[in-house]
């Protein structure tokens, strides 16, 4: 059965307490203690899995938790080719989607990990970096591929079904919402399984649901989609 992409233009803010850990407990315990910590971790840490397994949004989640807390934080992705020195400001520098960079890009992100750990003044800062392949097999220039697999490596595995249903269940329950067997076969089977996709359907679902003043149902589902 085809599976419909959603995109309806609705995104939560990552937050690593919104995060289903499950067999990735202790890549997010490793987060959060670094987070927490008014101290930068000695060594960087790496994670990488398949696209869902969360990659993004752990580091989105602790970008916003130390910009919560009125730190400064670098961050580079893919599509960032603009702005790539490297700012003394900086507490932690983070890294995503490495596997996909520019030669430009690496030797940014090259840059950004000498000075982030043998800092010309103050303390080293905390590098976070992410890829779907482990660091032996990015095909990056030498001396990045070697830094990102120096320190803390974990790999992120991606929510079997039960895992996404107990997901869907849990975040439902928060928001005081009943979904019944029938509704979440059917988001599971019919919509991008990814749970990022999952929790963006189910936001908007509450919305809608609310305004419309109706249960969630499969009919409401539908009239949801048609309407937007």
């Amino acid at each position: 059965m085809k599976q419909m992409a959603l995109d309806i233009g609705l995104h939560t803010v990552p937050s690593l307490e919104s995060f289903f850990a499950g067999p990735n407990l202790a890549a997010v315990q490793h987060l959060k203690l670094w987070t927490a910590s008014s101290m930068p971790s000695p060594v960087p840490t790496y994670l990488w899995g398949e696209s869902g397994s969360g990659k993004t949004h752990l580091l989105r989640a602790v970008y916003g938790a130390l910009q919560d807390q009125g730190l400064s934080v670098g961050w580079m992705d893919a599509e960032k080719h603009a702005h790539l020195s490297f700012d003394e400001s900086w507490v932690a520098v983070l890294m995503d989607d490495v596997h996909l960079y520019s030669l430009a890009q690496q030797q940014a992100a090259f840059n950004w990990f000498v000075n982030a750990l043998t800092p010309k003044s103050g303390q080293p800062r905390w590098v976070l970096a992410a890829g779907t392949l482990p660091p032996a097999d990015l095909k990056l220039r030498d001396d990045l591929r070697s830094r990102l697999g120096w320190g803390h490596v974990y790999a992120l595995q991606v929510l079997n079904d039960s895992e996404r249903l107990a997901v869907l269940r849990q975040e439902a329950d928060s928001r005081g919402l009943f979904l019944s067997d029938e509704v979440t076969s059917y988001m599971l089977t019919r919509f991008s399984r990814d749970l990022g996709s999952l929790m963006m359907l189910l936001d908007h679902l509450d919305q809608y649901a609310l305004q419309a003043q109706r249960a969630i149902t499969i009919p409401l589902i539908k009239s949801m989609l048609e309407s937007s």
